[in-house]
């Protein structure tokens, strides 16, 4: 398998794309591979949180080129990018927050990866690329999830110059959320996703939802469709034991209902 999964005790689970002779790149197969792994782990009780994670050099380089030119047929192009896209929205759409933990390189499709992610963290060396101009192949569907992150003048430049930025600058524009050196990297993600995993999963779920649902709407429906999932969430257990163990100064003990 070229997808690994690890558990850990405190519900996070580590997905790691594990080809690094192809520099864990999205191939057909990585690809099924990785909308298999998040499905399961989306309906895994256990699981509160999810990490992102590539082996060896970097972490993605995109679409393995070598098997992009020998499909030469439309239809194949076609389905490649349809299922590149059905990653990503497994990503956004899915119930659990979902953050990537980046070195090296993460180019084109593996920028993308990047953008789709809930929150994303790299080390202070990492490299952020959508270099498809520089082959003739403009990085169309990459644009797609690092220009709802990034604003539009860094955007266009990344995309018409096909040069990488660094992990600074990528912070700056809103890329990615910090970085750190390569020893101190896993720490602050395990301590950031554990964070996350502390709070009721049925919380987040119900916010993640919501978060990028509403930025698709215009603000009065915006507003009326928030109002409702907040009235959804005041509803729920969870919220109720919040609020109590807030005004008595304790814990709170989520039931996740």
């Amino acid at each position: 398998m070229n997808i690994k999964v690890k558990n850990l005790s405190s519900g996070i689970s580590i997905i790691t794309i594990n080809e690094p002779k192809t520099y864990n790149s999205l191939s057909f197969k990585n690809l099924k591979d990785l909308i298999k792994v998040f499905k399961k782990l989306d309906k895994d009780e256990k699981t509160k949180v999810i990490i992102l994670e590539g082996s060896g050099k970097g972490f993605s380089a995109g679409h393995n080129l070598k098997e992009v030119k020998n499909l030469k047929v439309r239809n194949k192009y076609q389905r490649l990018f349809n299922l590149c896209s059905k990653l990503m929205l497994q990503i956004i759409e899915g119930k659990k927050p979902v953050i990537a933990k980046v070195h090296g390189a993460a180019y084109a499709a593996g920028c993308q990866l990047v953008a789709s992610c809930d929150l994303a963290y790299s080390t202070n060396d990492a490299l952020f690329a959508t270099p498809g101009v520089n082959i003739g192949l403009f990085c169309s569907t990459p644009m797609v999830a690092v220009s709802r992150k990034i604003n539009r003048k860094p955007m266009m430049k990344m995309l018409l110059t096909g040069e990488p930025i660094k992990a600074n600058y990528a912070k700056e524009i809103g890329l990615i959320n910090d970085y750190f050196s390569k020893s101190k990297l896993n720490n602050e993600v395990i301590k950031i996703a554990k964070k996350i995993a502390s709070k009721s999963n049925l919380t987040i779920k119900i916010g993640k939802q919501a978060f990028y649902k509403q930025l698709e709407m215009p603000l009065r429906k915006a507003y009326a469709y928030t109002s409702k999932m907040m009235t959804i969430n005041m509803m729920a257990m969870d919220a109720k034991e919040g609020i109590s163990a807030f005004l008595e100064k304790r814990k709170p003990k989520w039931k996740n209902k």
